[in-house]
């Protein structure tokens, strides 16, 4: 996520790989790792995004992953706040997928996930008044 000068509040999407589907950056838990620094690298991977990142969820989704060959499996997600502060331009991924920024309302109205949907309509209202974000823009 970002603010831009004007104050106006942005969310970043990318397109997923095989449909080409607009999303937010998400990737698997990595061993090792804290879940928030996973998403931070999904981030840097599938977007080129560098910036802060919080460390409380801000909302929870599930979708359906094809796996191939018909099969699928149900993947919950955990959503990090992160407000970008640079985008990249040569990002491992830039090859394979589009990025922008779009207003949360915008953003909701392109994801095929309901529970997302709902997470980026509540973020269009006041964002910096959703507790978790809040928290967070008050730490970093």
């Amino acid at each position: 996520m970002r603010w831009k000068k004007d104050g106006t509040f942005q969310v970043l999407m990318v397109t997923s790989r095989d449909t080409g589907r607009w999303i937010m950056p998400k990737g698997w838990t990595m061993d090792g790792k804290k879940p928030w620094t996973a998403a931070e690298i999904e981030a840097l991977e599938e977007a080129g995004a560098v910036g802060y990142i919080g460390h409380e969820v801000v909302g929870q989704y599930t979708y359906r992953k094809k796996l191939g060959k018909g099969v699928s499996m149900i993947c919950e997600v955990d959503v990090y706040p992160m407000v970008v502060e640079k985008l990249k331009s040569n990002w491992k991924e830039r090859k394979e997928r589009k990025r922008k920024w779009f207003s949360a309302k915008s953003a909701a109205k392109r994801v095929s996930e309901p529970k997302l949907a709902d997470l980026l309509r509540t973020l269009a209202k006041k964002p910096s008044k959703q507790p978790v974000i809040r928290e967070f823009l008050k730490a970093s």
